[in-house]
Parts: C-alpha cells; sequence; structure tokens
C-alpha cells in the first residue's frame, strides 16, 4: 500500500530541497518533483527594463501606423 505526501517547497542554494515528514529512518521513498513554469505576464512585468520593453510593444502593437496589410486576393 501507498501513502501520498503533498508539499510544496523552493530550491533552496545549491539545488537543495528541504522536506519534512513524518516517517521513520529509513523509510524507501520515490520522490517526483513537478517544477511549476513561472507565469509569463509576472515574468514580463518582473524587471523596469522587462516592463518598460512590454509597454513599447504593446503600443507601437496599437499604432495602426505600424500595420502591414495583405490584400488575401493577391496571395
Amino acid at each position: 500500500m501507498a501513502t501520498a505526501l503533498k508539499q510544496y517547497a523552493t530550491i533552496g542554494e545549491n539545488g537543495q530541497l528541504n522536506l519534512t515528514a513524518d516517517l521513520p529512518e529509513g523509510t524507501p521513498v520515490e520522490i517526483i518533483i513537478l517544477v511549476q513554469e513561472p507565469d509569463e505576464t509576472a515574468y514580463l512585468l518582473s524587471t523596469p527594463a522587462n516592463r518598460q520593453h512590454l509597454i513599447e510593444a504593446l503600443k507601437e502593437a496599437n499604432d495602426s501606423r505600424n500595420y502591414i496589410y495583405v490584400d488575401p486576393h493577391a496571395l
């Protein structure tokens, strides 16, 4: 029979992962690590330089002078 324990942790210095479980010493365990991808919006806004670049890109995208018009019938 298997017992499941679920904990959230953050990788520490030198890649160390510290978990606590009320298990007797020597208990064999299987560890599966699921890595959560960072939220893209949070990443894009994570530094002032990234934030400024995103703001400028949005301004350019909203400026119709930057649009390229294509006639689908000419393709």
